[in-house]
């Protein structure tokens, strides 16, 4: 697959994953109570998108009894019954597109800031579709290479004879590329045999931009940072292609 590592991306923007895990935590919660909510069911295997939040989950090390209370939890009502998934999309600094999966209780609040944070760091916050025309949804899975033992045409036979599309190297890290349809299949079997840093569906771009101006740098990271570190916000994806 082409285009610029978005592993890389994350590392560069987020920084180390144990300064949010608490809030990591919280974010995989909440998505795990509405995917058992619309999907009618706490069984992952008749829960594709509970099966696809707990891969996430695990990846990023959430303990087993985390997981099993926030079903319990979802299965009983309460906490999350009046959330709701909802995407923003729209333009930083430089024409960078970006799109905002969010999760919230009051959508009033949340498109305000998030507008907000757009208008802030020179971007605009657009209409539905503005964007997202331009990315794919994908399942991504993250591999551990960070002491450089694994061999790529072993992990390559791996990931295809699992069901994945595509492997990309990146520095300490493989990135697994899969359908939508065949993440939680691949992710089951890769977790078996390798330390997965990510495994999640993803909004992945089509092609990226470079950013030159060094204001227009600043304001992206600015931009990122503040959406991520919002409560309501899931996920940000973009298509800057960082150096």
């Amino acid at each position: 697959m082409s285009g610029h590592s978005k592993w890389h991306n994350i590392q560069r923007t987020k920084g180390a994953a144990d300064a949010k895990r608490a809030q990591l935590f919280t974010k995989i919660a909440r998505e795990m109570i509405i995917a058992v909510k619309e999907g009618g069911s706490g069984d992952p295997a008749n829960n594709s998108r509970l099966a696809s939040v707990i891969a996430k989950a695990k990846a990023a090390n959430m303990p087993n009894d985390n997981i099993k209370r926030v079903i319990d939890k979802a299965l009983g009502g309460g906490a999350g019954e009046n959330y709701e998934s909802v995407t923003y999309e729209g333009y930083g600094p430089g024409g960078v597109a970006v799109i905002v999966e969010a999760m919230t209780d009051n959508r009033n609040r949340t498109a305000s800031e998030v507008r907000h944070h757009f208008d802030k760091y020179g971007g605009n916050m657009g209409t539905t579709g503005c964007v997202s025309w331009s990315f794919d949804r994908k399942g991504v899975i993250i591999i551990d290479n960070e002491d450089g033992r694994l061999d790529e045409d072993t992990v390559m036979m791996d990931i295809l004879e699992a069901g994945a599309d595509d492997l990309v190297t990146d520095e300490s890290v493989f990135e697994v590329y899969t359908t939508p349809e065949a993440f939680n299949d691949v992710a089951a079997a890769l977790e078996k045999k390798y330390k997965l840093l990510s495994a999640q569906t993803e909004m992945v771009p089509q092609n990226y931009i470079k950013l030159t101006d060094p204001e227009d740098i600043k304001n992206m990271e600015k931009l990122l940072e503040h959406m991520e570190d919002s409560d309501d916000v899931q996920n940000v994806y973009h298509n800057w292609e960082q150096d």
